[in-house]
């Protein structure tokens, strides 16, 4: 899962500023993520991002997980899925029978910055 900064495209260098700005306590799914860097249908582009992350990195890519609640489990990330869970754990973030997260009580909600409205001429 390792690189150098220097290495880092540029797309992936927003995911990791967007996925900063995630809480503890809080998740994201791939999509959201992707979505909210427009990126719409691309969420795959968003895990292979996280996948190059060291796991004691400053970037929190525990904190993204599947559009079902759930950690992607998959064996080229070398134990790391194990590690996810425990970071989650740690935060107070609860899995329920089946190893999933509750979205509507876990899922981060951004504040969103607007354009401050136009003046009527």
């Amino acid at each position: 899962m390792s690189s150098t900064m220097a290495e880092i495209s540029p797309r992936y260098q927003q995911v990791y500023e967007l996925v900063r700005q995630i809480p503890p306590g809080q998740v994201a799914t791939y999509g959201q993520i992707a979505e909210l860097l427009g990126w719409h249908g691309q969420a795959r582009q968003v895990g292979y991002a996280l996948f190059r992350v060291d796991p004691d990195s400053d970037i929190p890519w525990h904190r993204v997980i599947n559009a079902q609640g759930k950690i992607s489990q998959t064996p080229q990330r070398q134990g790391s899925d194990a590690l996810q869970r425990l970071l989650l754990m740690q935060e107070a973030i609860m899995f329920d029978a089946q190893d999933t997260i509750d979205l509507r009580r876990y899922r981060w909600q951004p504040v969103l910055r607007h354009a401050p409205p136009q003046e009527s001429p």
